[in-house]
């Protein structure tokens, strides 16, 4: 785990707009994530990781051979992680991330330690290194939510050949401009300018009051690539 002053989520600082950014950021900026896997039973399991490096391709991190993280890993081959930055709710950025795992080489194992150090005062010698493997995450797509900005920003992402699909509302044509949703909405994310009215999904919370609210039956859920 990394040992590095908080630094507040809502600072200047300029937020990440790609994959590779995304990627990016939940390395340097957040670092340690809750990574879940599923046990022999299928149920969820959770651990506490280091995302230690990444590329265009994808994550990487390391875990002991003796551990079940790293036989689940062998075994199922798929995680979800999640990362938090910020020193509270309402100032954090959240960074999630799902996609497959494979386990790499020794080269890749000793650029990890190169680049993460304190994993030396862990596992001081040579000998007891050899108790490490690295793993990549590909193949994946993740969300980036920050609630640090006004109004909130949700983005969607993918790497490698996965494409991103994103679940969201939309107001079809039925909408007849009783403004209902306008009212119930959190984030005041609905532009209602023109009908039928147009959610703005960076924004939206995903939290259904729009589609509760209209009496119309105008807002659907959705999914789109």
């Amino acid at each position: 785990m990394k040992t590095s002053g908080t630094v507040s989520a809502s600072s200047s600082e300029k937020k990440p707009e790609t994959a590779g950014d995304f990627l990016s950021f939940l390395t340097d900026e957040i670092h340690t994530v809750i990574a879940a896997s599923t046990d022999a039973d299928g149920l969820p399991v959770t651990c506490a990781i280091d995302i230690m490096d990444s590329d265009e391709t994808g994550l990487y991190f390391l875990t002991a051979k003796g551990k079940g993280f790293f036989h689940r890993l062998e075994k199922r081959k798929f995680i979800s992680i999640t990362g938090v930055k910020g020193n509270d709710t309402i100032s954090s950025i959240a960074v999630s991330v799902r996609g497959h795992v494979e386990e790499t080489d020794d080269i890749v194992l000793a650029r990890l330690l190169e680049k993460n150090p304190y994993m030396l005062e862990i596992y001081p010698t040579e000998e007891s290194r050899k108790a490490l493997s690295a793993f990549r995450l590909y193949e994946g797509s993740g969300e980036f939510f920050d609630l640090s900005s006004k109004p909130i920003v949700r983005k969607n992402f993918s790497f490698g050949s996965t494409q991103s699909v994103r679940e969201e509302f939309f107001i079809t044509d039925s909408c007849t401009g009783c403004g209902k949703c306008l009212a119930s909405c959190p984030q005041q994310c609905i532009d209602s300018t023109a009908l039928p009215f147009c959610i703005h999904n960076e924004n939206c919370l995903m939290c259904g009051m729009c589609m509760k609210s209209c009496p119309d039956k105008a807002v659907i859920r959705r999914k789109m690539s």
